[in-house]
Order: C-alpha cells, then structure tokens, then sequence
C-alpha cells in the first residue's frame, strides 16, 4: 500500500489575521508539521486556493454558503501556505479555483498535472487528507479521494471546521461515502 498526507488550504487566509480566518487554523497548520515530522507517508502534497477572478464566489455580501469575501488571490500574501506549516517535506502544490469556485484538491494542479493524475503516476491508493476547513475543502477533497478509488482517512484532529452544524454535516457526508474519520475535529 502507498499512502500519501493531502494537505489542504493551511493558508494564511484561512488562519487567524487572515481574510476568511477560521478559528484553529495556525494550530492545525502547527500540528501537521508536527504529523508530517513522524513520517509514515511515501509522499506529501499541498493544495492552495489560487483565486484570479473566481465569478460569484467572491461577493460584498457573501451568503457564507456559495459566494465569500475575498480570499487566498494569487499575488497577495493570503495565498501563501501558513508559516508554521513546514514546506519541506511537501513533493507539490495543487492549486485550484483561478476562475471559478472550487472546493476538492483533486480540482487542482501542479505544474500542469492533476492531483487525480499525480496520486496515480506515484501509486498512490491510499491517501490520509488534513487541513481547512472540514466542511468545506477538506470535505470535497476527501469525498473526491474516495470518487476516485482511494483508500481514504481525514485526520480529524488535523483539521479546524468553520461551524459546528456545517462541520456535522460534512462528517456524516463523509462516513457515508466510506471515508474513515480518525479523532475529532480541531475546536480553539
């Protein structure tokens, strides 16, 4: 079996001081290098929110639902993966959503290749998905993992859920499509 660690938006626009902050965002981003530091994976991937002009998704009164505030736009500082999260073990960087919404890492590339595609040509077939939010990205990615004929874990405790009800309902989403859930989700 080949696993890899999927970690999923720990940008600095999803961490406390950041436009779409959510609450134990720096903390995760900690703890996964603190994971990522033990081993265990064959290989480590990333994925950013990559915005350019995302339509709809971006709003002056988001619905929190399907549109947001600015967030995570290529050039600014929001984009970038959080400091505390340790770039060295990570093999590549899927970015996604440069003209559209896009919630799943497997919507992503890097240097012109999917995460699907990537996963494949390393022989990947199980993977274990981290990051934020867990209703939201990390939701849609690990529910793609699993589209996709992989084996797949969140690690609960590596992750932080923009609200209680959502988050709920994001892990009966995925228990429901067979993806294993280990812990419990961050809480500040």
């Amino acid at each position: 079996m080949t696993r890899a660690l999927i970690v999923v938006d720990v940008q600095n626009d999803f961490c406390e001081g950041g436009s779409l902050a959510v609450a134990g965002g720096a903390a995760v981003a900690a703890a996964v290098t603190e994971h990522m530091a033990a081993g265990g994976y064959d290989h480590v991937v990333a994925t950013r929110d990559h915005h350019v002009d995302p339509g709809a998704h971006f709003a002056e009164a988001p619905d929190f639902v399907e549109s947001w505030p600015r967030h995570c736009v290529v050039g600014t500082a929001g984009v970038e993966l959080h400091p505390a999260l340790d770039r060295g073990p990570i093999e590549a960087v899927f970015d996604k959503g440069e003209h559209a919404a896009a919630y799943s890492g497997f919507e992503g590339a890097a240097d012109g290749v999917a995460l699907a595609d990537w996963l494949r040509q390393h022989g990947v077939d199980s993977v274990d998905v981290v990051g934020i939010a867990t209703d939201h990205c990390v939701r849609a990615t690990a529910l793609d993992a699993v589209a996709n004929g992989l084996a797949t874990r969140v690690l609960l405790h590596l992750t932080a859920g923009v609200s209680e009800p959502t988050t709920e309902a994001a892990l009966d989403q995925l228990r429901t499509a067979g993806v294993e859930l280990e812990g419990t989700v961050h809480r500040p």
